[in-house]
């Protein structure tokens, strides 16, 4: 075995989830994560967690989806039990066709993302942690050789943690002593309010409240949302590419929506329920050891010199003791580019411009 998956299974074990003696824990495994998904149940077995493994495809999905007549039964007595009843919920990304499940109608998609609502629920009780391991199918979406993009995936996912949580603590200061923030670049002039909520330092660990790997962000939970954006970076959404995304905002809600390409896609989830109208999430990406857009949102949205912005379900570390954020069947990420004509405000002064923090070098203010 590469000592890199070994490593990745270390850094998710004990940086990311935090196993401990005795932790309930449930790995979901893609069909191509097999390896990745043996390096972690050895690193559970040596620090005495309970496993319980299950499987993941993208393809049993969509014979499932497609098959099923869209009545779904909102009673997951069986399913919601695992979480329930566990610690620790990882999943281990890395399926054989990425656009597995593009041919699933979007209505049904829709019915079950909303009948498995409280599954979800569950599962975000728990500590649970999403990554992927580097597959074939992942380098051609990337447009990289297999042995380029495994390289490219440890250097992002293999890090000092650590330390880029102490750089990336400058941002969440920002944030969480903020009550406005003004994005603006080409195609975008977007203003929200982020009074009363507290950013997530993002460093890939539960202890962070970050429940990615990798990570690399400071995100927050928006709300009264006014302007326009333009998200410019293209991603696959629901097996489907989507470009040039365009979103404006009335008093919170998308009012109106466009795409390049797509636009069927956007609309699916923009419809799914009323929360999905409304921002969930602003984030901030920081890790600059992504350096490159591979269409896969765990790197993509993380990459320095970009914003994402989420439509759908905001995160509860972000909101105030017993406070209720946006909620969504959905929570799905859209990326804009600020590395030119950019700059991001946050109650009027310019914290981030083409890219560069403040305490950068090479800042303009």
């Amino acid at each position: 075995m590469d000592e890199r998956v070994r490593d990745h299974a270390e850094v998710l074990v004990d940086w990311s989830a935090r196993v401990e003696a005795g932790d309930d824990v449930i790995v979901s495994v893609g069909p191509e994560a097999h390896e990745l998904a043996v390096a972690v149940a050895e690193k559970l077995g040596e620090r005495g967690a309970n496993l319980c493994a299950t499987y993941s495809s993208g393809e049993i999905d969509r014979a499932y989806l497609r098959a099923h007549d869209g009545d779904f039964d909102e009673d997951s007595a069986h399913e919601l039990a695992l979480f329930e009843n566990a610690d620790v919920s990882l999943s281990l990304g890395g399926g054989r066709n990425t656009s597995a499940t593009a041919d699933v109608p979007g209505e049904t998609r829709q019915a079950h993302r909303q009948a498995r609502q409280d599954v979800r629920e569950a599962r975000f009780d728990t500590r649970w942690v999403s990554t992927v391991h580097p597959t074939r199918s992942l380098a051609q979406q990337a447009n990289m050789s297999y042995e380029e993009y495994r390289a490219f995936a440890y250097d992002a996912i293999c890090r000092d943690w650590e330390s880029l949580a102490e750089k990336m603590s400058n941002l969440k200061t920002i944030l969480d002593e903020g009550e406005v923030v003004r994005l603006v670049s080409s195609g975008t002039d977007l203003t929200m309010r982020i009074d009363d909520r507290t950013a997530v330092n993002s460093a890939a660990s539960v202890a962070y409240d970050s429940h990615n790997l990798p990570s690399g962000e400071v995100f927050t939970a928006p709300y009264a949302t006014a302007g326009e954006v333009t998200f410019d970076v293209p991603m696959t959404l629901q097996g489907e590419t989507v470009r040039n995304v365009r979103l404006e905002f009335t008093e919170g809600e998308v009012v109106d929506y466009d795409a390049e390409q797509g636009e069927a896609i956007l609309g699916d989830i923009i419809e799914t329920d009323d929360g999905a109208r409304r921002l969930g999430e602003l984030g901030i990406g920081m890790n600059r050891g992504i350096d490159r857009y591979t269409d896969n949102i765990l790197f993509d949205e993380k990459m320095g010199e970009t914003v994402h912005l989420a439509v759908g379900r905001a995160y509860d570390a972000c909101l105030p003791e017993g406070a209720s954020g946006n909620e969504s069947a959905v929570h799905v990420d859209l990326i804009t580019d600020v590395s030119e004509e950019s700059r991001l405000e946050v109650d009027g002064e310019v914290i981030q411009r083409n890219g560069l923090f403040r305490w950068e070098d090479g800042f303009s203010g």
